[in-house]
């Protein structure tokens, strides 16, 4: 018999489930948010929470990433976050519960719980093993000491004990209770939030303020006014980088320090060598209109972007090397040890494949892979785009990258694709002449028209956009006199190369999907 159980019976007390689960719940949250502001106040020391979160990413099959990313798209990081949130609420109330009767156990219980957290962080290469363990221990000894003292607080008179009525603890015991659970939430949030503080977001924000883009040797073409057609719903020539679409699997955006980052190229090199934010920014730099795509983009899907990029080429870097025999893949490594490669001979092809440092104008923002990342274009990003960029790595072809063992091919071009932007699918529209509008895109090859089919109807060309670049999406329109009634709508588009777009329809798994966009649109007269 546990000593704490002992000491109530002496004295006629017990503690009611629903305060002990309440209790549990608390002193979990206080532990998280200790650890959260310890991991944020110390160098190298990853959040336990996010870790965990990681983790469980690394490990789920690739049909349920698959199908997360399809359902939730840039959402699914904040529902993960939220479910991990959940889960750890829910243990530590089951640990509160343990906890009336065997104490000693539910203490082993916080103890297993941080040792989870702290190997998950130490699996990340940015982390301190030393200082992990040392912030894990910590924050168990403190949500068993708060689970101690919300226990004491929870205890209430056996019934028929102290002429109180049955079960219920006096109006003074019960708001002391409440009052020191209130309390330790207030630690809970104090410290998550804190922590938060802490990460260096804002720190990053005046780094990246401060910043002074140099003037490309080689610019991106002017915009002439024929290349964006404006129309209401269509989504606009240059994506803003608050809605450039984001999948990655960092849980939470790592926050890299641009004055002690370095970058280095290695691997099957004859010369390699390292470099810093500043030597990379010295670097003569390009600007190149790029459409990036997401592997999971379903077809239709807004996974898929495009903007003004700029950054040092590859090619000169590789050349600085020098390229040893074997060398046919260029692996980009990032901060976070996720890593994506692709054919070397494609870096050394394409003369606007870069290690990029900026978006639409300004440094990269975090979330998009600051202070460095790659961008080439014609490769879906699960194979090219390595955000956080720590290193590019010269390997043989047998060498893979995060995702080809999670079900995905090798290679991954990017499929001549379209999209229908207006009118929105599923919406009721008034009858009348209106736009059918979209985006098509086939980065390395250009699009070359696009066609608009209406119900049963013949395919109508469609007018495009003035080209920017070939690997830029292109606008087009279709003008439509639309008829009351239900109207199904598809596209398709021809790419530089002549080749039309299929309608074979195929999943995202293994190389993206394919087929046309086909919505459906309710004209009301």
């Amino acid at each position: 018999m546990e000593p704490q159980q002992r000491r109530d019976e002496d004295v006629g007390h017990r503690i009611p489930a629903g305060r002990a689960a309440l209790s549990g719940l608390v002193a979990t949250a206080a532990a998280l948010g200790v650890v959260e502001l310890l991991a944020g106040a110390l160098g190298g020391v990853q959040s336990l929470v996010i870790s965990v979160g990681d983790a469980a990413i690394d490990s789920v099959p690739g049909w349920l990433e698959r199908a997360a990313i399809a359902a939730l798209g840039t959402h699914d990081k904040p529902v993960l976050l939220t479910v991990v949130v959940l889960v750890c609420a829910l243990l530590g109330a089951g640990l509160g519960l343990l906890a009336r009767r065997r104490f000693a156990i539910a203490a082993t219980g916080f103890v297993l719980f941080a040792g989870l957290g702290v190997a998950a962080a130490l699996a990340d290469p940015r982390g301190s093993a030393l200082g992990t363990v040392l912030v894990g221990l910590l924050g168990a000894a403190v949500g068993v000491v708060l689970l101690h003292r919300l226990l004491a607080e929870a205890r209430v008179p056996e019934p028929g004990a102290g002429g109180q009525q049955e079960g219920v603890a006096s109006e003074t015991d019960r708001r002391r209770f409440l009052l020191v659970a209130a309390g330790v939430t207030a630690l809970a949030v104090a410290g998550g939030v804190g922590g938060w503080l802490l990460t260096g977001r804002e720190r990053l924000g005046e780094l990246r303020a401060a910043i002074r883009l140099p003037v490309p040797f080689r610019q991106a073409g002017p915009v002439s006014p024929g290349a964006d057609l404006e129309i209401p719903g269509l989504t606009p020539l240059f994506v803003p980088n608050k809605e450039f679409y984001r999948i990655d699997t960092a849980l939470r955006v790592p926050i890299v320090d641009p004055t002690t980052w370095h970058l280095e190229i290695r691997g099957r090199v004859d010369n390699p060598f390292t470099l810093t934010y500043g030597e990379l920014m010295a670097m003569p730099q390009i600007e190149a209109d790029i459409t990036l795509s997401c592997v999971s983009n379903e077809v239709g899907g807004d996974l898929v972007g495009n903007a003004r990029w700029q950054g040092v080429p590859l090619r000169p870097l590789l050349e600085r090397a020098g390229l040893q025999d074997g060398a046919t893949q260029l692996l980009g490594r990032s901060v976070d040890g996720f890593t994506a490669g692709f054919p070397t001979i494609t870096a050394l092809d394409l003369e606007e494949a870069m290690v990029a440092v900026a978006m639409n104008g300004e440094p990269l923002p975090a979330e998009h892979g600051f202070p460095a990342r790659l961008v080439v274009p014609g490769l879906y990003g699960y194979v090219s785009a390595t955000k956080w960029l720590s290193a590019i790595e010269l390997t043989d072809w047998d060498v893979d990258g995060y995702w080809i063992p999670r079900g995905w091919a090798k290679e991954g071009p990017i499929k001549t694709s379209s999209r229908i932007d207006v009118p929105a699918p599923g919406s009721r529209v008034a009858a009348g002449r209106r736009p059918i509008a979209g985006v098509a895109w086939a980065p390395t090859r250009g699009i070359e028209g696009v066609e608009v089919r209406v119900d049963d109807g013949l395919w109508q060309q469609a007018e495009l956009a003035e080209r920017l670049d070939v690997d830029c999406w292109r606008q087009w329109y279709l003008p439509w006199d639309a008829t009351p009634g239900r109207h199904v709508i598809a596209a398709r588009a021809t790419d530089g190369l002549g080749e039309v777009q299929t309608d074979e329809r195929t999943p995202v798994a293994p190389d993206g999907a394919s087929g046309y966009p086909v919505i459906e649109v309710v004209v009301e007269g």
